[in-house]
Formats: structure tokens, sequence, C-alpha cells
């Protein structure tokens, strides 16, 4: 799943952008983003207990992996300045140029609330703000969806309810949108992350069947590998083939509607490289000359591209050995698109201005759809939930007379196609002419349906509109229409539903309406007068409740956990020659894996590095799981018998003699406590705890003998 490294030096982040932007000018910007984050990051840690500039770095390499321009690099290493640092806008502005401090206050502001609230208005209000963020520009979200990943690579940390929060967020709203942008790489990580999070039973399982069936599956891959190279080369087809690990996400999704494991065919897959499109089809032909295909498993995206741009030929064969093969067919820049979306489309120039090629500005639609949205929709519950429905959900294609394309979500009728033209075309409506035909108002629209829509000046909406329309923006601006009918009724209306709020929350009248609070509500809500008010909460733009909170406006104390870092220890290192059996294999340097941490009793595996040895995971480790090469079987010599190092976290409801309590319970079992690290949390106290244990027996026995002790919630064993 992760590829990286946890921690990326600045030179590397250098050395990764230079290959792609030439200009030593640009490169001196990001250089300095760096030093200046750095500095103002300078005494801030993470919850890991790593320097807080480790972040923002991580953040900038992964989009240097999508060749990000220097604005956005500089923006990603300056992300957090403004809202950590009290950075002004105005003094990045000064200190790097208008586009930059843009870009990071459009982050700033995804980011400004505490996405994982357990309060839902605020979690709502959050995710508003990330939708309406990518409106703006492009670049904010693609640093967002940066940011959210490697918080995501490290939300171990977090509590339980905190990751579950964070999980559900990330697949309902930002992997949607690495969907739309045709981010596949950010957007599978993304997926496989919010599995591991939400339903960990679920994922470890998968990690677990993936590792077992590794060794099998590789060799079938080689062999069926092997034999198409072969088969290219006679006819002369200049390529390169590898093998596709399967996402985590993907096959629970095929689980998830009743399917077996077992009969999961497209584990076997591999992905084919050609220059050119011409090539793409010549080299399906001679694949299927000699292996049968499933016909159903055809599919042709490259004559009939995704809305996200993606292009490539998929095919299911009867190959080598009787086994099934998924196989992708596409050209090295249609890969480029595939992994990258968007981003692959940011041409660099020299004099530093990174832009979206008009063709996929046209593709994106539906960012001009999220902005109409946001002006139109004040609740947030609402706007939320018609983004989910309309925007990142199923499309369809239609064409107005003149064949102009009007991207419409699935279930639309010919009213919300008039009000996506012209607000005045969608009030004048009196019928449809669809394909030549007429066609009544509630008709569901489909793709490439071409629709005329007749219009009178003496027309005007009916409110049965409201029930026919299936868009929240057609259904708003019918509401509006009739809004204005209604203004005297809806400004009877919102004062009488304001006063009825007050009562109920025992707040004065007089109080309430003194001159200084209705300014500040006003003010806050950059409307003119207290009618105008009264009309907004009468037609639903605002609740009364929301009003009144402008005044209230509590903050929520957090509690601050004082407990320093113990170390019960000097650190030990653990010397693990000869604790490792490799079959056939002499004299080679032997790895633990720092990330998973295996013990004695464990299943493991090997994986052979380059330049430092064997590194041994645990058999459901995730760092391993997409990893195809180099594995190779290992065990443990039941003839040694030494303390290994592992990681328990620990959440207890309360931090007093908690740590008396571990320590003694270790005492009993022979178990040495090597390091304590306290985690600042809102909701309990969390130590993340580094022990000495000779096996996996002894360590199920203490995680047990702890969770029984009143003050601790849960015990768990963690993979970094």
């Amino acid at each position: 799943m992760r590829k990286d490294k946890p921690n990326i030096s600045f030179e590397e982040l250098y050395d990764k952008v230079s290959t792609y932007i030439f200009n030593e000018e640009d490169k001196n910007v990001i250089k300095h983003a760096y030093e200046f984050a750095k500095e103002k990051h300078a005494f801030q840690k993470r919850h890991t207990g790593e320097d807080y500039i480790t972040h923002p770095l991580n953040v900038a390499y992964i989009l240097s992996d999508i060749n990000a321009d220097y604005q956005t690099i500089s923006a990603a290493l300056l992300h957090d300045t403004m809202k950590e640092c009290d950075v002004t806008k105005k003094e990045l502005e000064e200190e790097f140029g208008l586009e930059i401090a843009n870009l990071v206050d459009g982050v700033t502001k995804i980011n400004k609330l505490n996405f994982s609230s357990s309060d839902n208005e605020a979690m709502l209000a959050n995710q508003r703000k990330i939708i309406v963020g990518i409106t703006e520009d492009v670049r904010v979200i693609t640093i967002k969806l940066a940011d959210r990943l490697h918080n995501m690579r490290t939300l171990w940390i977090l509590s339980e309810k905190k990751q579950k929060e964070n999980a559900i967020e990330t697949l309902e709203i930002l992997v949607p949108i690495a969907h739309r942008l045709g981010m596949n790489k950010i957007k599978s990580e993304l997926e496989d992350l919010s599995l591991r999070y939400s339903k960990p039973d679920v994922y470890f399982s998968i990690v677990e069947k993936l590792n077992q069936t590794k060794v099998e599956r590789n060799s079938n891959v080689e062999l069926m590998k092997d034999a198409l190279i072969k088969l290219l080369n006679s006819h002369g087809i200049k390529h390169k083939i590898k093998g596709r690990a399967k996402s985590i996400y993907s096959i629970y999704k095929k689980l998830d509607t009743g399917r077996r494991f077992s009969d999961i065919y497209d584990l076997n897959a591999l992905r084919i490289f050609v220059d050119t499109e011409a090539c793409c089809y010549q080299t399906l032909g001679i694949i299927h000359s000699k292996y049968r295909p499933i016909p159903k498993r055809f599919k042709d995206y490259i004559a009939m591209p995704k809305e996200n741009g993606y292009q490539s030929l998929h095919t299911t064969v009867f190959g080598e050995n009787g086994q099934l093969y998924e196989i992708q067919i596409r050209t090295y820049e249609m890969d480029d698109l595939a992994e990258h979306g968007v981003a692959s489309h940011w041409a660099y120039k020299e004099k530093g201005k990174a832009v979206l090629q008009s063709a996929m500005e046209e593709k994106l639609q539906f960012f001009r759809s999220i902005m109409e949205l946001s002006n139109e929709e004040s609740n947030d519950e609402i706007f939320v939930n018609s983004v989910k429905e309309e925007i990142l959900k199923k499309i369809i294609y239609v064409f107005t007379p003149k064949g102009d394309i009007i991207e419409l979500p699935l279930g639309s009728t010919p009213i919300d196609f008039a009000y996506k033209v012209h607000t005045k075309v969608g009030d004048s409506t009196v019928g449809a002419i669809i394909n030549g035909n007429i066609e009544p108002l509630d008709y569901k629209l489909q793709d490439n349906d071409i629709i005329k829509i007749n219009t009178s000046k003496t027309a005007t909406p009916s409110r049965e509109w409201l029930n026919m329309a299936y868009t929240s923006q057609a259904k708003n601006k019918i509401k509006a229409y009739f809004n204005r009918i209604d203004k005297e009724e809806n400004l009877k209306k919102g004062e009488e539903l304001l006063l009825k709020a007050l009562k109920r929350k025992k707040i004065s009248n007089v109080e309430f309406f003194k001159e200084e609070n209705i300014s500040k509500i006003l003010n806050e809500l950059n409307i003119g007068d207290i009618n105008e008010l009264y009309i907004g909460i009468g037609s639903n733009k605002y609740s009364p409740l929301s009003v009144i909170n402008i005044l209230q406006n509590q903050e929520l104390t957090k509690e601050e956990i004082i407990l320093s870092k113990v170390n019960s220890n000097d650190h030990v290192d653990i010397n693990i020659k000869d604790d490792i059996i490799v079959e056939g294999i002499d004299q080679i340097k032997v790895n633990i894996a720092a990330c998973c941490k295996p013990i004695k009793g464990d299943n493991i595996v090997g994986y052979i590095t380059k330049g430092n040895g064997i590194s041994v995971h645990r058999n459901n480790c995730p760092n391993i799981s997409d990893i195809e090469e180099r594995l190779i079987d290992v065990k443990w010599n039941d003839n040694v018998d030494k303390k290994y190092l592992t990681n328990i976290l620990v959440r207890a409801n309360n931090n007093k003699n908690v740590l008396m309590d571990i320590v003694a319970k270790t005492s009993t079992q022979d178990i040495t406590v090597q390091s304590i690290n306290t985690i600042n949390t809102t909701e309990d106290f969390l130590f993340d705890i580094s022990i000495l244990v000779q096996n996996k027996e002894k360590l199920d026995k203490f995680i047990r003998d702890l969770e029984i002790l009143d003050s601790i919630i849960k015990v768990e064993r963690i993979i970094k």
C-alpha cells in the first residue's frame, strides 16, 4: 500500500522535482518555501512524535509524483503555516506572491475546522468547505488530497472513533473527488486506508488471504508475462509488461456483493504499455488470436473514455495453465492520465505557469455545478447530500439542439435541463421536445438525448415542478421564484420563527435585539437589514438556531493531558541473527520490519530489499500487501528463545495510576517496557508503548490482562 519512506528529506524532494522543473528561479521558490515552513514549524511536533515539517514534506513529495508545478509544491510545503503558525495571507503574499498565497489560503479554508468533529453540523460544514474548495482552483483539492493521504497513513495514532470518522469522510467526499479528477493512484490508497480503519477485521482478512496466495499468483503472472513477451516480440510490437496488484478495497467491494475470494478471477492481472493507440488495438488482436477472451469482460475505454478521461482496453482471457487473466492495454500517456488524472495535464512552462488543458477543463463541468449549488443552497446538510447524490455519483451527457453538451446527474428531467441552460429558460418553460418527440416534463433523460425546450414570455413556474425536478439547482431556482412572489409571507414567517427560537432558548428579546447584536448578525451573514434576515429565515436560507449561535459563539475548551514521555529503559538493539531461518540461503542479513514489528509466533514473510538483506514482515502487514515480487518464505527458529520489540496502543479513561498498573503487569509476566509515549487527545488517554516480549502467546495474554483493568478501554497491537 505505502511505497514511500515515512520521512522524506528536502534533498529527496528537491531531486524529484528537478526531474521535471528546470527553471532555477522556480526551484529557488520551493527552497524558500521549505526554509520558511521549517522555521515556522520549528518547535512543533505531530501526534506521532515526529517533527511537524515531516508532514508538509510528505505532502509535497506525494504531489511531485504527479509533476505538480512549483506553485503547488511550494503551497504544499506552506499549507499548514496559516493554521498552525498564525502566518497571515498577506505575509505569504509578500514572501511568495499572490498565486501561492491563494493556494495556501484555499487549503486553510478547507482545513479550518476539525473534520472528525462529533458535532454533525460542524462535520457537514467542513464537508461543504472541502467540496467548495475544489471549485476555486483544482490545485487546492490536489493539495488537500495529498494532505489527507499522508494523514491517513498515520491515522493509527488517533482514537478508534476518530479513525472511523476520518475514514468515512474520506470515502464519502474525497475518494469520489479523486475519482472525478482521475487520480487513481491516490484514490486507490485512500480507499484501502479508509477500509483499514473503518472495517479493520475485513481489511486484514483480505490482506491475509492475498499474502497466502501471493506465491501462486506471482508464479501464474510471471508465466503469462513471459508468454506474452514472446508473443508480442514475435509480432514486432514494442511494449512493456508488468503485473498489476488488485487493490484491497476493490476486492472488498466484490466480496461485499456475495462473491467468494476464489471467484475473483482478475487477481491474476497484467498491464501492457505500447507507444500508440493503434498499437493498443493491434496488441489486443494478437492476444485474442492465441488466448480465448470472455466476451462480456471486454471494455473499450479508448473509443469511449470514462468521464474523468480514463482510457484503456480491458480484456479477460483464458491464459497459461488454464488460468483467467485480466489484461489492460494502454499507451504510456494513457497510463499517466489513469494514475495521476487531471494533474498529468498540467503543462509546466518555463515562465512558471501551470495550466489545465482546455479539453480537461471541459470534462470538469462539475466544478461549476458545485459553485452554483453552493451559492444557492445555504443549508449544509442539503448541500452536502445534494453534491453526493447529484455531482459525485453517476452522470449523463445530453445535448442542446446546437450540439452543446450539458452534464446532469442520472435521474434528471427536462426541467433540470432547462434551469441548467439558464434560469430564464427554466422559468418560462412550457414543454420539451426530446429526440424529435414531445415528452412530458417529468421524463427521465438518458445519455445522448437531444433536448429542445419550448418557452413562452407569459409562462411562469408551477409548484408541481418541485416534485418533477431532480437536481437541487433546479429546485432552488423554482423555490427562489416563489420566494420572490411570497416575500411578505416569508418576512412574517421568519420573524415568527426567530421569536419562537429565542423563547425556546430562554433568551430575552430586548437583549437579543440590541443594535450591536443585530449589526453583528447582519455583518456575519453579509445582508443589508433585519427584514432581509427575516426573509432568509422564512425561506429556509438560514435556520433560527444558526442566527442565534452567531451571538453565542461558544467554544469548547480542550483539556490538556500533562504527561511527559516516559522512558523506562535505554533503547535496546535486537540482534536477530539465527532467529529467522531462510530456506536455502545462508549468511544473509535479516532485519525485523519496523512497520509491523513481528515477534515469534507471528506468521511471517521475507522481502528481499535492495542492498539491506531480507526484511521480515508479519503476514498481514499492509505495507507488503500489493508487492508482487522479491518475496521469500521465512520461518522462526524454534531453538532460539529471546525477546522481541513490538508496539501496543493503550486507551484509558483516566491516567491516574494507569502507567503503574501497566508496569506492574509487565513485571509479573517477564515483559520489558522499553518506552511509553503519551499522545494528547481530547477524548481519552492514549499511550504508545514499546515492549520486549518473547512470543505472540505471551503478548496476547498480556493484552488480555491489561484489558481487564477498569481504567483500560482498549489495547491493540499497531502497525505503523
